[in-house]
């Protein structure tokens, strides 16, 4: 197996950034086009994956380092917690489900498959050390010149981070969501208020 260089990881950080910017265009897809609310625990989520693309931004920008990994490991671990926990919510018979099926899993179920993925992408990363030297070069290319793939992942991130706190608070307002929410709480306490 060839060594992962640092180039060689910021275009692998760059590629996972846009797969976690895609899950999320997805989410918003069914909530815009298709009228389907997030639940809370989605919110959550989406929190999970933005953090995640936090992680994965820091080694684009600043080169691959092993705590940026760990940052990543740490959100798909709270988001695979709170996955799994919406998976087991409706596993039993009879309990219903949230949203419409993809491919025949729900959109829990695939975040939980896809956090699994990004912690064992992320232990993997780890095995190669090559890709944390620091001589000339590596410092050279420390700035963020980078790619254009680089470039237009790390802006896809930083809009959909932002489109997801634009989005929670008319849902949520500025408290705690609650439970079963059935619309857009700040505009129907405009339209009653």
């Amino acid at each position: 197996m060839p060594p992962v260089d640092t180039k060689t990881a910021r275009m692998l950080n760059s590629i996972g950034l846009l797969v976690v910017c895609g899950v999320l265009v997805a989410a918003y897809y069914f909530q815009i086009a298709l009228d389907e609310l997030p639940c809370p625990l989605c919110l959550l989520q989406r929190v999970a994956f933005v953090a995640v693309g936090y992680g994965l931004c820091l080694n684009v920008i600043r080169g691959p380092r092993p705590h940026h990994y760990g940052i990543m490991i740490l959100a798909a671990m709270y988001g695979a917690g709170v996955s799994t926990r919406q998976v087991l919510l409706h596993i039993v018979p009879g309990t219903g489900s949230y949203g419409s099926p993809v491919l025949g899993l729900h959109f829990y179920t695939w975040a939980a498959l896809c956090f699994f993925l990004v912690i064992l992408g992320s232990a993997v990363m780890l095995l190669f050390d090559r890709q944390f030297a620091t001589d000339g070069e590596t410092r050279a290319a420390e700035k963020f010149g980078g790619s254009a793939l680089a470039k237009f992942a790390f802006a896809c991130i930083l809009i959909l981070a932002v489109a997801n706190a634009a989005t929670t608070f008319p849902e949520c307002g500025a408290f705690v969501c609650a439970e079963s929410l059935t619309g857009y709480k700040v505009l129907q306490d405009l339209k009653s208020g």
